[in-house]
Protein backbone atom coordinates (compact mmCIF):
# COMPACT_ATOMS: atom_id res chain seq x y z
CA UNK A 1 0.00 0.00 0.00
CA UNK A 2 1.57 3.20 -1.41
CA UNK A 3 1.06 6.52 1.15
CA UNK A 4 0.84 9.53 -0.91
CA UNK A 5 3.85 12.56 -0.04
CA UNK A 6 2.57 14.27 2.93
CA UNK A 7 -0.49 11.74 4.01
CA UNK A 8 1.07 10.02 7.66
CA UNK A 9 0.75 6.99 7.96
CA UNK A 10 -1.93 5.05 8.94
CA UNK A 11 -1.21 2.98 11.78
CA UNK A 12 -3.28 -0.19 13.21
CA UNK A 13 -2.83 -2.24 16.33
CA UNK A 14 -3.58 -6.05 17.49
CA UNK A 15 -4.27 -6.75 20.75
CA UNK A 16 -4.01 -10.72 21.58
CA UNK A 17 -6.10 -11.42 24.66
CA UNK A 18 -7.15 -14.78 26.60
CA UNK A 19 -9.93 -12.84 28.17
CA UNK A 20 -8.14 -12.94 32.04
CA UNK A 21 -7.32 -9.35 31.98
CA UNK A 22 -9.98 -7.36 31.23
CA UNK A 23 -8.92 -4.03 33.94
CA UNK A 24 -5.47 -4.58 32.07
CA UNK A 25 -6.96 -4.50 28.61
CA UNK A 26 -8.84 -1.89 29.19
CA UNK A 27 -6.27 0.56 30.53
CA UNK A 28 -3.94 -0.67 27.23
CA UNK A 29 -7.41 0.63 25.00
CA UNK A 30 -7.66 3.81 26.50
CA UNK A 31 -3.78 4.78 26.13
CA UNK A 32 -4.24 3.67 22.51
CA UNK A 33 -7.44 6.13 22.44
CA UNK A 34 -5.04 8.92 23.96
CA UNK A 35 -2.62 8.78 20.93
CA UNK A 36 -1.81 11.76 19.31
CA UNK A 37 -2.86 12.30 16.01
CA UNK A 38 -5.06 10.32 13.74
CA UNK A 39 -6.53 7.77 15.82
CA UNK A 40 -5.34 4.11 15.76
CA UNK A 41 -7.94 1.41 14.69
CA UNK A 42 -7.47 -1.36 17.21
CA UNK A 43 -8.31 -5.23 16.74
CA UNK A 44 -8.20 -7.23 19.98
CA UNK A 45 -8.21 -10.98 19.03
CA UNK A 46 -9.80 -13.51 21.85
CA UNK A 47 -7.91 -16.24 22.06
CA UNK A 48 -10.75 -19.33 22.94
CA UNK A 49 -12.48 -16.07 25.63
CA UNK A 50 -15.19 -13.59 24.87
CA UNK A 51 -13.80 -10.48 24.19
CA UNK A 52 -15.63 -8.10 26.61
CA UNK A 53 -15.70 -4.46 28.05
CA UNK A 54 -13.78 -2.81 25.15
CA UNK A 55 -14.66 0.52 24.44
CA UNK A 56 -16.94 1.34 21.21
CA UNK A 57 -14.83 1.46 17.99
CA UNK A 58 -12.39 -1.26 18.81
CA UNK A 59 -13.34 -4.43 16.56
CA UNK A 60 -12.95 -7.89 18.10
CA UNK A 61 -12.60 -11.30 16.83
CA UNK A 62 -13.14 -14.58 19.00
CA UNK A 63 -11.64 -17.79 18.31
CA UNK A 64 -12.66 -20.85 19.28
CA UNK A 65 -9.68 -21.97 20.81
CA UNK A 66 -6.14 -20.40 21.90
CA UNK A 67 -4.26 -20.89 18.77
CA UNK A 68 -1.01 -19.65 19.86
CA UNK A 69 0.63 -15.67 19.82
CA UNK A 70 1.64 -16.06 16.39
CA UNK A 71 -1.39 -17.60 15.23
CA UNK A 72 -3.06 -15.32 17.01
CA UNK A 73 -1.42 -12.02 15.70
CA UNK A 74 -1.75 -12.86 11.97
CA UNK A 75 -5.44 -13.51 12.79
CA UNK A 76 -5.08 -9.65 13.80
CA UNK A 77 -2.73 -8.46 10.79
CA UNK A 78 -5.95 -10.07 7.94
CA UNK A 79 -8.26 -8.13 9.89
CA UNK A 80 -6.46 -5.48 8.46
CA UNK A 81 -6.93 -6.55 4.84
CA UNK A 82 -4.63 -9.54 3.12
CA UNK A 83 -1.00 -8.73 4.88
CA UNK A 84 -2.64 -5.97 6.79
CA UNK A 85 -2.73 -3.91 4.17
CA UNK A 86 -5.27 -1.20 4.83
CA UNK A 87 -2.96 0.39 6.90
CA UNK A 88 0.76 1.66 6.57
CA UNK A 89 1.93 0.11 9.91
CA UNK A 90 0.73 -2.38 12.81
CA UNK A 91 1.43 -2.05 16.51
CA UNK A 92 1.83 -5.27 18.26
CA UNK A 93 1.34 -5.18 22.65
CA UNK A 94 0.84 -6.83 25.17
CA UNK A 95 -2.62 -6.84 26.98
CA UNK A 96 -1.37 -6.45 30.14
CA UNK A 97 0.85 -3.61 28.75
CA UNK A 98 -0.03 0.31 29.07
CA UNK A 99 1.42 2.94 26.75
CA UNK A 100 3.71 5.55 28.50
CA UNK A 101 3.45 8.39 26.36
CA UNK A 102 1.04 9.89 24.47
CA UNK A 103 3.16 10.55 21.37
CA UNK A 104 4.53 6.79 20.51
CA UNK A 105 1.85 6.27 17.59
CA UNK A 106 3.18 9.66 16.06
CA UNK A 107 6.62 8.56 16.87
CA UNK A 108 6.41 5.87 14.99
CA UNK A 109 4.78 7.46 12.28
CA UNK A 110 7.70 9.88 11.72
CA UNK A 111 10.63 6.81 12.29
CA UNK A 112 8.96 5.26 9.59
CA UNK A 113 8.47 7.97 7.34
CA UNK A 114 11.97 9.33 7.62
CA UNK A 115 13.50 5.99 6.94
CA UNK A 116 11.92 3.99 4.03
CA UNK A 117 13.85 0.79 4.37
CA UNK A 118 12.93 0.59 7.87
CA UNK A 119 10.69 -2.46 8.57
CA UNK A 120 10.41 -3.04 12.25
CA UNK A 121 10.67 -0.97 15.39
CA UNK A 122 10.71 -2.89 18.54
CA UNK A 123 9.84 -0.26 21.53
CA UNK A 124 11.42 -0.28 25.25
CA UNK A 125 9.77 -2.24 27.91
CA UNK A 126 9.65 -0.65 31.46
CA UNK A 127 8.13 -1.80 35.06
CA UNK A 128 5.65 0.37 35.40
CA UNK A 129 6.83 0.76 39.26
CA UNK A 130 10.11 1.01 39.18
CA UNK A 131 10.57 2.07 35.53
CA UNK A 132 13.39 -0.81 35.18
CA UNK A 133 14.03 -2.43 31.49
CA UNK A 134 15.08 -5.91 31.91
CA UNK A 135 18.50 -7.07 30.31
CA UNK A 136 15.93 -10.08 27.79
CA UNK A 137 14.16 -6.78 26.87
CA UNK A 138 16.93 -5.32 25.18
CA UNK A 139 17.03 -6.83 21.73
CA UNK A 140 21.06 -7.07 21.22
CA UNK A 141 23.94 -8.75 23.19
CA UNK A 142 25.21 -5.48 24.65
CA UNK A 143 21.95 -4.37 26.53
CA UNK A 144 23.79 -3.00 29.68
CA UNK A 145 22.01 0.20 28.64
CA UNK A 146 18.35 0.21 27.87
CA UNK A 147 18.16 4.11 27.34
CA UNK A 148 20.19 3.24 23.81
CA UNK A 149 18.52 3.28 20.62
CA UNK A 150 20.36 1.17 18.11
CA UNK A 151 20.08 -0.74 15.15
CA UNK A 152 19.41 -4.78 15.50
CA UNK A 153 18.51 -8.31 14.24
CA UNK A 154 15.41 -9.23 16.26
CA UNK A 155 12.39 -7.50 18.14
CA UNK A 156 9.86 -7.45 21.36
CA UNK A 157 6.72 -9.40 20.55
CA UNK A 158 4.46 -7.72 22.70
CA UNK A 159 5.56 -4.38 22.11
CA UNK A 160 6.39 -3.81 18.44
CA UNK A 161 5.46 -1.98 15.53
CA UNK A 162 6.08 -3.32 11.79
CA UNK A 163 5.75 -1.67 8.36
CA UNK A 164 3.11 -3.62 7.14
CA UNK A 165 4.63 -3.90 3.45
CA UNK A 166 7.09 -6.18 5.46
CA UNK A 167 4.62 -9.12 5.40
CA UNK A 168 3.48 -8.24 1.96
CA UNK A 169 7.26 -8.88 1.07
CA UNK A 170 8.04 -12.04 3.19
CA UNK A 171 5.55 -13.09 4.68
CA UNK A 172 3.48 -13.35 8.31
CA UNK A 173 4.37 -14.70 11.81
CA UNK A 174 5.36 -18.69 11.72
CA UNK A 175 1.75 -19.62 13.36
CA UNK A 176 3.11 -23.30 13.99
CA UNK A 177 5.36 -21.80 16.42
CA UNK A 178 3.13 -21.27 18.90
CA UNK A 179 5.26 -19.55 21.46
CA UNK A 180 8.87 -18.51 21.33
CA UNK A 181 11.24 -17.21 18.74
CA UNK A 182 8.77 -16.46 16.23
CA UNK A 183 9.87 -12.32 16.51
CA UNK A 184 13.38 -13.52 15.06
CA UNK A 185 12.00 -15.62 12.27
CA UNK A 186 10.12 -12.84 10.76
CA UNK A 187 13.32 -10.41 11.61
CA UNK A 188 15.79 -13.03 10.12
CA UNK A 189 13.39 -12.73 6.62
CA UNK A 190 13.12 -9.43 7.11
CA UNK A 191 16.68 -8.55 7.15
CA UNK A 192 17.20 -10.88 4.16
CA UNK A 193 14.82 -8.48 2.06
CA UNK A 194 16.59 -6.21 3.06
CA UNK A 195 14.50 -4.23 5.32
CA UNK A 196 15.75 -2.13 8.53
CA UNK A 197 15.19 -3.11 12.41
CA UNK A 198 15.47 -0.59 15.36
CA UNK A 199 14.93 -0.36 18.91
CA UNK A 200 13.84 2.94 20.24
CA UNK A 201 14.02 3.48 23.83
CA UNK A 202 11.69 6.63 23.81
CA UNK A 203 8.96 3.94 22.45
CA UNK A 204 7.96 2.69 25.55
CA UNK A 205 5.57 0.01 26.42
CA UNK A 206 4.88 -0.34 30.52
CA UNK A 207 4.59 -3.81 31.26
CA UNK A 208 5.18 -5.99 34.99
CA UNK A 209 8.35 -7.89 35.18
CA UNK A 210 7.80 -11.51 34.95
CA UNK A 211 9.37 -14.59 33.95
CA UNK A 212 9.42 -16.27 30.47
CA UNK A 213 9.35 -19.73 32.25
CA UNK A 214 5.97 -18.89 33.83
CA UNK A 215 4.63 -20.58 30.77
CA UNK A 216 4.28 -24.36 31.40
CA UNK A 217 5.28 -25.44 28.41
CA UNK A 218 8.24 -22.60 28.12
CA UNK A 219 11.53 -24.96 28.06
CA UNK A 220 10.23 -27.03 25.42
CA UNK A 221 8.87 -24.67 23.00
CA UNK A 222 12.03 -22.80 22.83
CA UNK A 223 14.43 -25.59 22.44
CA UNK A 224 11.66 -26.89 19.65
CA UNK A 225 11.79 -23.66 18.08
CA UNK A 226 15.42 -22.52 17.96
CA UNK A 227 15.79 -25.64 15.98
CA UNK A 228 13.14 -24.80 13.51
CA UNK A 229 14.67 -21.16 13.16
CA UNK A 230 18.27 -22.60 12.19
CA UNK A 231 16.48 -25.54 10.31
CA UNK A 232 13.63 -22.78 8.14
CA UNK A 233 16.40 -20.14 7.59
CA UNK A 234 20.12 -20.61 7.97
CA UNK A 235 22.52 -21.74 5.61
CA UNK A 236 23.51 -25.69 6.10
CA UNK A 237 27.12 -25.01 7.55
CA UNK A 238 25.65 -22.86 10.30
CA UNK A 239 23.16 -25.04 11.71
CA UNK A 240 24.80 -27.21 13.65
CA UNK A 241 27.29 -24.00 14.50
CA UNK A 242 24.08 -22.36 15.69
CA UNK A 243 22.24 -24.87 17.41
CA UNK A 244 25.96 -26.45 19.32
CA UNK A 245 26.53 -22.85 20.86
CA UNK A 246 23.13 -22.83 21.82
CA UNK A 247 23.27 -25.92 23.51
CA UNK A 248 26.44 -25.42 25.17
CA UNK A 249 25.17 -21.96 26.55
CA UNK A 250 21.83 -24.15 27.96
CA UNK A 251 23.87 -26.31 29.52
CA UNK A 252 26.12 -23.43 30.85
CA UNK A 253 23.16 -21.81 32.94
CA UNK A 254 22.42 -25.19 34.84
CA UNK A 255 19.07 -25.77 34.20
CA UNK A 256 16.98 -27.83 36.77
CA UNK A 257 16.15 -31.72 35.74
CA UNK A 258 12.67 -31.03 34.74
CA UNK A 259 13.74 -27.93 32.55
CA UNK A 260 16.52 -29.98 31.11
CA UNK A 261 14.03 -32.47 30.21
CA UNK A 262 11.47 -30.55 29.01
CA UNK A 263 14.47 -28.94 26.52
CA UNK A 264 15.41 -31.82 25.29
CA UNK A 265 12.11 -33.12 24.07
CA UNK A 266 11.75 -30.20 22.60
CA UNK A 267 15.14 -30.49 20.71
CA UNK A 268 13.94 -33.54 19.25
CA UNK A 269 10.43 -32.14 18.50
CA UNK A 270 12.36 -29.57 16.35
CA UNK A 271 14.28 -32.58 14.18
CA UNK A 272 11.20 -34.66 14.16
CA UNK A 273 8.25 -32.45 13.16
CA UNK A 274 7.78 -30.22 10.15
CA UNK A 275 9.19 -26.55 10.70
CA UNK A 276 7.19 -24.72 7.62
CA UNK A 277 8.93 -23.87 4.56
CA UNK A 278 13.07 -23.64 4.29
CA UNK A 279 14.44 -20.78 3.09
CA UNK A 280 17.89 -19.89 3.89
CA UNK A 281 19.09 -16.42 4.25
CA UNK A 282 21.94 -15.12 1.84
CA UNK A 283 25.58 -14.71 2.84
CA UNK A 284 25.44 -11.45 3.20
CA UNK A 285 22.72 -11.69 5.19
CA UNK A 286 25.25 -13.47 7.76
CA UNK A 287 27.36 -10.75 7.59
CA UNK A 288 24.58 -8.11 8.22
CA UNK A 289 23.70 -9.59 11.13
CA UNK A 290 27.25 -9.96 12.13
CA UNK A 291 28.47 -6.18 11.31
CA UNK A 292 24.94 -5.77 13.82
CA UNK A 293 26.93 -6.85 16.29
CA UNK A 294 24.75 -10.76 16.82
CA UNK A 295 25.95 -13.09 13.88
CA UNK A 296 23.77 -16.20 13.83
CA UNK A 297 25.53 -18.50 15.70
CA UNK A 298 25.07 -16.76 19.32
Amino acid sequence: MRTAVGTPLKVGAVVITMGDRPDDLRALLDSIAAQDGDPVEVVVVGQGAPVTGVPEGVRTVELPENVGIPAGRNVGIEAFGPGGGDVDVLLFLDDDGLLAHRDTAELVRQAFTADPRLGIISFRIADPDTGATQRRHVPRLRASDPMRSSRVTTFLGGANAVRTKVFAEVGTLPGEFFYAHEETDLAWRALDADWMIDYRSDMVLLHPTTAPSRHATYHFNVARNRVWLARRNLPAPLVPVYLGVWLLLTLARRPSPSALKAWAGGFRAGWAAPCGPRRPMRWRTVWRLTRLGRPPVV
